[in-house]
């Protein structure tokens, strides 16, 4: 399979361009969703959380508290660390999973979701990268107004990523979202007709 790996910082619109990839054809893979799986309750994932985090990252019914970790994390690089410690080898096993499901379903190009790409993975096992990118401010806006964050966690959340600039230096296809839904769908679908070439399918 030809592997491509999907990155954006947070609000750059990086899940609406996987949702157009899936819509062309591509087998997807959203490493935000195997995060949300490898931290369920009774996993052993959840259980080394509380045990490093406290029980206070729990809500009523047992799961995990996102907002309350991430208010934790973003504010300290070595919480942040330390989550990803347990939380990313789980992933891991998991995309490996999903990756062997794709192949026997004789998926051809596989586009991995990786908020983290740069900062966790190592691009050259990827066949391509693709970033989706937007400026800070409007990134903020999207996340204040999608997520109700506040301006402050909205910067806190932005602030805790690496800037967009070395990354887009160091993707093979960048696509600005920065305008209309319209034309995010017509740079997307110029990029998949490269990625096909390029996986010797058009």
């Amino acid at each position: 399979m030809f592997k491509v790996g999907l990155t954006g910082n947070v609000g750059s619109g990086k899940s609406t361009v996987l949702q157009l990839f899936r819509s062309f054809g591509a087998a997807t893979i959203d490493s935000d969703v195997l995060a949300r799986e490898a931290v369920r309750p009774g996993t052993d994932a959840l259980q080394r959380i509380v045990k490093r985090f406290g029980r206070d990252m729990l809500l009523p019914d047992g799961s995990l508290d996102r907002a309350a970790l991430r208010r934790r994390v973003m504010a300290k690089a070595t919480e942040r660390e330390a989550l990803n410690a347990i939380v990313h080898p789980v992933v891991a096993l998991l995309t490996q999973d999903q990756e062997r499901a794709a192949q026997r379903a004789g998926a051809r190009i596989v586009v991995h979701d990786v908020p983290l790409l740069f900062e966790v993975l190592d691009p050259a096992t990827f066949d391509a990268v693709v970033l989706v990118d937007a400026p800070v401010a409007l990134r903020q806006e999207r996340l204040m107004t999608t997520r109700g964050l506040s301006a402050a966690e909205a910067d806190d959340l932005i602030g805790a990523q690496a800037p967009a600039e070395p990354k887009r230096a160091r993707s093979h296809f960048v696509i600005d979202n920065d305008g209309p839904r319209a034309a995010l769908e017509t740079a997307a679908r110029a990029v998949w007709d490269e990625l096909l070439r390029r996986a010797g399918i058009a």
